[in-house]
């Protein structure tokens, strides 16, 4: 019986999950009306209050779903890389390219921090940060990177992604900015080299 519930209440929190992101993509945070997506969910607005809060709680889950999304596709192109410096590059620059992605634009580049607040402090950020450290840790190790702290490397780096992002996302002409902020990501990155 318990495990029945724990399903279901599982399953109400990915059609919620999935109406909220629905909904902030197509018509922005702020005019995305609860009602509405419950209703699309084929829940009501307690359903949303039980799981998330309030809305602000929603837009979280969802940013948290698509922020996962964006840092599983750009490990998954670092992983290809063929070597831990290629695949560090080659994570930020993927990361930096998803700004082109509506969806992510919308939800994750302006609603979220709009909403949410800072983008580093989320925790999705937190998992990234964590696998960048680890491999610039390795990097250093086998003398690749300069023997700089590995937190504020991979701080930086991640943070100069995001900005990146950020900045693209924000942009009124977001294709001509794309290559300007990954060649300069990539010049910063290359500044870490031993």
């Amino acid at each position: 019986m318990a495990g029945r519930r724990a399903e279901m209440m599982e399953e109400t929190r990915v059609k919620l999950i999935a109406a909220g992101r629905r909904a902030f993509a197509e018509q922005g945070y702020a005019d995305a009306s609860m009602d509405d997506l419950t209703a699309d969910a084929g829940l009501t607005r307690g359903a949303l209050y039980h799981n998330f809060g309030n809305k602000r709680g929603l837009l979280a889950a969802v940013v948290n779903q698509i922020d996962a999304e964006m840092a599983a596709r750009a490990q998954a192109v670092g992983a290809r890389a063929g070597d831990d410096w290629q695949g560090l590059l080659a994570e930020g620059v993927a990361y930096i390219e998803m700004a082109l992605d509506p969806d992510v634009q919308r939800i994750v580049l302006r609603d979220g921090p709009a909403v949410l607040g800072d983008p580093s402090q989320w925790p999705s950020q937190n998992n990234c940060l964590r696998v960048t450290q680890q491999t610039v840790e390795r990097l250093i190790g086998r003398g690749v990177l300069k023997p700089v702290d590995p937190e504020a490397a991979a701080r930086l780096m991640n943070g100069a992604a995001l900005n990146a992002a950020l900045w693209i996302a924000a942009s009124d002409d977001p294709e001509t900015v794309l290559p300007k902020a990954v060649e300069a990501f990539r010049c910063l990155a290359a500044g870490f080299l031993a």
